[in-house]
């Protein structure tokens, strides 16, 4: 429920009941897509966000990666990180209906699978802080099935966007990445 658009009357919390941690760290990337950004004419805000809290689900980003909106930018950005061996990847920003938001439009091919589950669990968390989260296109997917697969995440620009992302997300890393391995439910 809302309050004249004002903010959400209270707050539905993640459950994250039954689920294991990683057994180590694994290797993530973000990447910051950002027209703004890579010219300098606004700071990063969200992909230094993402890095910190993907941490503390013991998914490890040494750098945060600056792309500008469009397609290829972004399908090459994503290309390099999981060749690079990075088993988390996520990606913040173009994910709107800006003409230049085309993120999911680059994903989408590098995903074998797409887990729509999780996004749509990823856009009614964020629903439940603002309307806006309804205008995220947003994917989440792996790209292949394996102990070489990666799940690959669209989050929106926003640093709230960034949040409900990883709180959805980062408490089932570990589950999707040893069912990628092959592991049971």
């Amino acid at each position: 429920m809302y309050a004249d658009y004002g903010g959400p009357m209270s707050e539905t919390p993640i459950v994250q009941k039954g689920l294991a941690a990683l057994s180590e760290p694994v290797k993530g990337a973000v990447i910051t897509v950002s027209d703004r950004c890579v010219s300098g004419e606004r700071e990063d805000l969200s992909g230094p966000l993402a890095q910190r809290l993907l941490a503390e689900h013991d998914v490890v980003v040494e750098k945060v990666d600056l792309v500008p909106d469009g397609v290829e930018p972004v399908r090459e950005a994503i290309r390099r990180a999981v060749s690079g061996g990075a088993r988390v990847v996520l990606t913040t920003g173009g994910t709107g209906v800006t003409p230049r938001d085309l993120t999911p439009e680059a994903t989408a091919p590098l995903l074998e699978t797409r887990i729509e589950g999780i996004e749509a669990q990823i856009r009614a968390h964020g629903l439940t802080k603002t309307p806006l989260a309804g205008l995220s296109r947003g994917l989440v997917g792996v790209t292949s099935r394996g102990d070489d697969g990666a799940l690959v995440v669209n989050a929106p620009g926003s640093r709230g966007g960034v949040k409900d992302t990883v709180a959805v997300v980062g408490p089932l890393v570990p589950h999707v990445l040893e069912q990628l391995g092959g592991g049971d439910h």
